[in-house]
This record gives C-alpha cells, sequence and structure tokens, in this order.
C-alpha cells in the first residue's frame, strides 16, 4: 500500500516540476512513507527521521514531509513536539497536505474540486513517477482503504481510519492508465481485500471486479491481498478458477492455529474453518498456491498453543508462511488488556521452529518444480540474471543477454530451492528454425 501510495505522492510532485533524485542531499522535498504495523518498522522510520535532521539545519529551505501510518488519520499534534524539523505530516494515502505546503494553499482553494483531484493525481488516471514510466511491469492498485476489522493485535484501523471501498469505475480506469504506461500485472490491495465492495450499495465485491480488470488489454496477471478466511467466499473462489489473468496465488493469513488464541486475536473463525477453506479451495483449484501470515508469542500463548499452530502448518504445507513475533502496539486492544508475557528468548526460540519447518516444506514443494514448463513474467535484471515469477507467484532467474523486462515466457526450471528457482528460456520451435520468443 505504501508503494502505492508513493507513487502517488511522486506523481503529484512531478506534476509540480520537481523531478526525482537519489540523493537526499541534493533534494528539495524529502517524503518518508512509514509503516508501524510493528515497533521495529516504526524504530526505523524515527531513525531514519532523525539522520535528515542535520540536511535541514545545513538547508533550511529543505521541506521534509512524514506520511503514513505513523502519522496516521488522527493528526500529528504529538509528532511536531518530538519532529520540529519536519514541515509536514500528511495521513496514509494523502499527498494533499504536502502539495497544499508547496502550492502556499493554491490547490485546495481551488473552487473546482475535480481540478484539485486531478492535480493531486487523485483521480483515476494515475501518470506513473518518470523513473518508473515504461520500465515498471508490475502496479499495485488500493481497492480498499483503511480497515474496520480490529484484530486485538493491530494497528493498522487505528492509523489508516475505517474501512472505504474506491469507486470501480476509478479503479478500472487506474488500470487502464496503468496498461497504457507499460504494465502488465497489476496487484489489488487492501487491508481486508476481500472485503471489497461490502460497503458500497448495488456496487461489485471483490469477484465482480476481478472480472471487471480481467478484460483490460494489454494486463496480462492480476493478483489481490491481503484475504481474510471469514469472507473469502465461494463466489471469489469461481472467479479465481474460471479467469485465466487472474493468478491461482492466494494470500490468506491465519495467525494462529489454536482456537483459545484466535479467539483472543479476535480472528473470527476457528483452526477447523481454516482447515476446510484450504481444502475447498484447493478442490476447486489444484494447482494454486497458498500463502500466510503468523504470529507466534501472542500474549498468554502457551507451548501447547503453539505447537497447534506447528501442527496446521506441517498438515496443510503451504507455500509461504510469513512469520512475525509478536510485539506490543500502543492502542490495541491486546496492548491495553492482555499482558505480553512470552519471553523474547521463547518468541525466538518459536519463530526459528516454524521458519525450519517451512523452509523443508517450501523445499518439497518447489522440487516438483524441477525439469516443468512454467511461463514467467520477468519484471527487472539483477546482478546479470533476470528475475521474474510463475503465475503461482514463485521466485525464477534465468540468465540471458536479451531484454527480457515485460516478456511473459515459457523457462525450464533447471535448480530448485526453497525460496527461488533457476531455469533457462525454452526454445520455441517455427517453421522453419527454432527461437526463442520476446513477446
Amino acid at each position: 500500500m505504501n508503494v502505492a501510495d508513493s507513487q502517488r505522492v511522486g506523481s503529484s510532485l512531478e506534476h509540480l516540476g520537481y523531478s526525482f533524485t537519489d540523493q537526499a542531499e541534493e533534494a528539495d522535498v524529502i517524503v518518508l512513507n512509514t509503516c508501524v504495523v510493528r515497533q521495529s518498522a516504526e524504530d526505523k522510520a524515527l531513525g531514519r527521521l532523525s539522520s535528515l535532521a542535520p540536511l535541514k539545519r545545513n538547508n533550511p529551505n529543505l521541506v521534509i514531509n512524514l506520511m503514513g501510518c505513523l502519522v496516521g488519520v488522527r493528526g500529528a499534534e504529538k509528532l511536531r513536539e518530538r519532529l520540529p524539523y519536519v514541515d509536514v505530516f500528511s495521513p496514509p494515502s494523502d499527498p494533499g497536505p504536502l502539495i497544499s505546503h508547496l502550492t502556499q494553499g493554491e490547490v485546495h482553494s481551488l473552487e473546482n474540486a475535480e481540478t484539485a483531484r486531478r492535480f493531486l493525481m487523485m483521480d483515476e488516471e494515475l501518470i506513473l513517477p518518470a523513473i518508473e514510466r515504461g520500465n515498471l511491469v508490475s502496479a499495485h492498485v488500493p481497492v480498499v482503504y483503511g480497515c474496520s476489522h480490529a484484530c486485538t493485535f493491530c494497528i493498522i484501523p487505528y492509523q489508516r481510519g475505517v474501512e472505504r471501498s474506491r469507486p470501480v469505475g476509478d479503479i478500472v480506469a487506474e488500470v487502464r492508465s496503468l496498461a497504457r504506461q507499460g504494465v502488465k500485472e497489476v496487484t489489488l490491495l487492501g487491508q481486508i481485500v476481500d472485503r471489497y465492495g461490502k460497503d458500497i450499495v448495488d456496487g461489485p465485491d471483490l469477484a465482480g471486479l476481478l472480472r471487471l480488470i480481467h478484460e483490460i488489454d494489454g494486463i496480462e496477471r492480476v493478483r489481490f491481498l491481503t484475504s481474510h478466511p471469514n469472507y473469502f467466499d465461494d463466489e471469489l473462489i469461481h472467479a479465481i478458477a474460471e479467469l485465466p489473468r487472474v493468478m491461482p496465488h492466494i494470500e490468506l493469513p491465519i495467525q494462529a492455529g489454536d482456537d483459545g488464541v484466535l479467539a483472543d486475536m479476535k480472528r473470527g473463525y476457528t483452526q477447523q474453518d481454516y482447515r476446510d477453506l484450504i481444502a475447498k479451495i484447493r478442490d476447486r483449484i489444484p494447482d494454486c498456491s497458498i500463502a500466510t501470515d503468523i504470529i507466534v508469542g501472542f500474549p498468554g500463548e502457551t507451548e501447547e498453543q503453539f505447537m497447534e499452530t506447528y501442527r496446521v502448518l506441517s498438515d496443510l504445507k503451504l507455500d509461504v508462511a510469513h512469520l512475525a513475533r509478536y510485539s506490543t502496539r500502543e492502542g490495541t486492544v491486546a496492548a491495553r488488556r492482555m499482558q505480553d508475557n512470552v519471553s523474547d528468548e521463547e518468541k525466538m526460540r518459536r519463530f526459528r521452529l516454524l521458519e525450519e519447518l517451512q523452509e523443508k516444506i517450501v523445499a518439497e514443494i518447489n522440487s516438483k518444480y524441477l525439469g516443468e514448463t512454467v511461463e514467467v513474467l520477468f519484471e527487472e535484471k539483477v546482478k546479470n540474471r533476470w528475475r521474474g515469477r510463475t503465475p503461482t507467484n514463485k521466485l525464477v532467474f534465468v540468465e540471458s543477454d536479451q531484454d527480457l523486462r515485460g516478456q511473459l515466457l515459457p523457462v525450464t526450471v533447471t535448480w530448485t530451492g526453497p525460496w527461488s528457482m533457476q531455469a533457462t528460456l525454452q526454445e520455441v520451435r517455427t517453421a522453419n528454425s527454432i527461437a526463442v520468443p520476446l513477446s
């Protein structure tokens, strides 16, 4: 979500005549877009801000903008006292305060609200920043802002506000605009993306939105994240199964495998509910990959409860497990009502156990790709190798002197590991020759 927000800020700044620099010392404007989903992320953001203070002392005209979840939707009063060298504080997904500051309020005084939206690049026509235009293969498109579910461990609802779906027309128009700029793949974003449309009367749900995006010329692949098990319904499963451009890769966090911990987290389902959903998805989409999120060391989690999580992960053999150690987030229900009574050492031990288990699981899953032919969408060249992803979101590296950026090509897998695979471009026989396709 922050990547998408930053692109919109960059577009707005270029509309004002600014251009990108990767040297902070050369900048007239510095925007730090922040995440606070974990304490470590907040600490990192504050540390980066501290490193910018000397630049402000040396150049009083430098504009420093703090944006995102660290500011949150409740304002920046406390932060102003702590960070006097920051000029502008912007809530998530809103370039307005920065643009208003740079134009001395000109934008927000515009009589035509639609003109103001366009000036802020907040309408459906997103023009990518020049550094990405024509080079970006995969783009993120927010479809749901905020969240109203309020899991007890999560700060996001308090920082990003209530759940609100974007109008379907704005989303479709933005994806069309991205396709015209060379984007081949879009990922639809929401804190709980499968709740898209729940707050819009007579509008499409996520399955309906996927069907609309699927028909846009130029878009080869469509993904979405992150889903919640409570809202992943049959219509969504059918849409993924039926639409060839919607990739068979599903992000479906379980967070914990014990029913008591899940209840304390206010997740709204049981371990068996999750197992049944995975079985239903695999029955309808046999070759899909599934990713999950897991938090270890939630307040009160016993060894027996942790082992329930271990057994679920061992049984289901999911393709990806994003692991995190619980950290207290001020303002959440868990912070107010629950004691963080699992030691850091124990959290790390549990983390390592799941990490080792998942590495074995993924190595086994990926080994089945060895010798197989799969289609890869190539994104960029990294250390003389082209990097791309399969439909199931497996990372693949290919050595080639050709320009493969944005190409969707068949490859033969020659090596597999737990985190990536290596492959060679597959030769395609034509009437009179053998060639490697470039389109």
